[in-house]
């Protein structure tokens, strides 16, 4: 598999990350270590995972994620064989086992967040490290709009990046990234870089499907261009939505059915129905499954640098890396287009 670089780093990564996320929740540690296996065999070098992992949050198994990652690196010896990205937690009262729900992105907890990190995953060293969410207030997980009635006390910008340019020095970290930024976010991570000789972002991990395609706008498409960030795209499937599978049976195992509806309630949205039915149709007319042409269009995309998928079995994780062989022909992407024009951004 071909490899892509990182921003200005020297990151070198497969266009296709295994996201973590179901490991500890969907995924025993076994069938972790198999998937982990799996990707390493096809090609895939990148690792994506989160302290806050696996999702459904929840204090019992908040970690487990990446000390099944750490128990693989442990038990494999194949560190050198893949670039680890993981994120620290922004701001979240309600997850209060996380450092008391006290958690931003200031230096106490960046540097506490880091050392749990590299004990949990058994390593000496983050490849990729990530703010999981602003620490200011902006419209993240569904919110669609910026309301300053919202405002709160933040950390800036300049005082996060000072301590991940310690913990750069120090050799605990390599390279930094945002995650459910904006477009002023990463002009201001850049800035404050560039002015105080500070480390600059590589990467932004932000939603991208079918169903949200809101990265497009000059906004942040045009920015992370220009300022050399390069795209992690994340939910390609729009939590299962765009593979057809909650479409043919509402009771479908996954996490649409076995977590609260409160959990994303964006893919839920009539709208976001409305137009799974329709990609899905597009799909098939083509011989291919919804979940195989909503991946290759991602992965064909010129600004994904890498798209991160998820699974919890085996034989989803192979469907997922098979798509990136496909191809769509013009006339699917004309058809996709269109869809979209009609149907625009319901799961943003």
């Amino acid at each position: 598999m071909k490899r892509v670089k990182l921003g200005a780093s020297t990151l070198e990564v497969t266009p296709i990350c295994l996201g973590t996320m179901t490991f500890g929740e969907q995924n025993t540690e076994e069938q972790a270590h198999s998937q982990l296996d799996y990707a390493l065999e096809r090609g895939i070098n990148f690792i994506d995972t989160a302290e806050m992992y696996p999702v459904m949050p929840r204090p019992t198994t908040q970690g487990s994620t990446e000390r099944f990652i750490g128990s693989w690196l442990k038990k494999t010896g194949k560190r050198d064989r893949v670039v680890l990205a993981t994120k620290v937690a922004g701001p979240n009262a309600a997850m209060h086992w996380i450092r008391n729900g006290k958690n931003n992105l200031d230096a106490a907890n960046i540097r506490a967040a880091v050392e749990s990190s590299l004990k949990r995953l058994q390593t000496d060293y983050i490849d990729l490290y990530q703010m999981h969410w602003p620490s200011r207030n902006v419209p993240v997980f569904g919110a669609t709009a910026f309301d300053p009635g919202n405002e709160r006390a933040s950390v800036a910008i300049e005082d996060t990046l000072a301590v991940l340019g310690s913990l750069v020095d120090e050799g605990k970290i390599r390279y930094i990234g945002v995650s459910n930024e904006s477009c002023w976010g990463v002009s201001e991570y850049v800035k404050q870089a560039e002015n105080k000789g500070l480390p600059r972002i590589a990467t932004i991990q932000n939603l991208y499907n079918l169903a949200a395609r809101g990265f497009e706008t000059s906004l942040l498409d045009e920015t992370c261009m220009r300022e050399y960030v390069s795209l992690l795209a994340y939910s390609p499937l729009a939590f299962g939505q765009l593979s057809g599978k909650y479409m043919d049976n509402p009771h479908a195992h996954g996490r649409l059915t076995i977590f609260p509806p409160t959990w994303s309630p964006r893919y839920l949205r009539p709208a976001v129905l409305h137009a799974v039915k329709e990609y899905a149709a597009l799909a098939r007319a083509h011989g291919m499954t919804p979940a195989q042409m909503a991946l290759a269009w991602c992965y064909s995309r010129w600004f994904v640098a890498s798209t991160i998928i998820g699974a919890t079995t085996l034989e989803q994780l192979k469907e997922n890396i098979d798509a990136a062989q496909l191809t769509l022909s013009r006339d699917v992407v004309d058809a996709i287009d269109a869809i979209h024009a009609r149907i625009t951004n319901p799961g943003q």
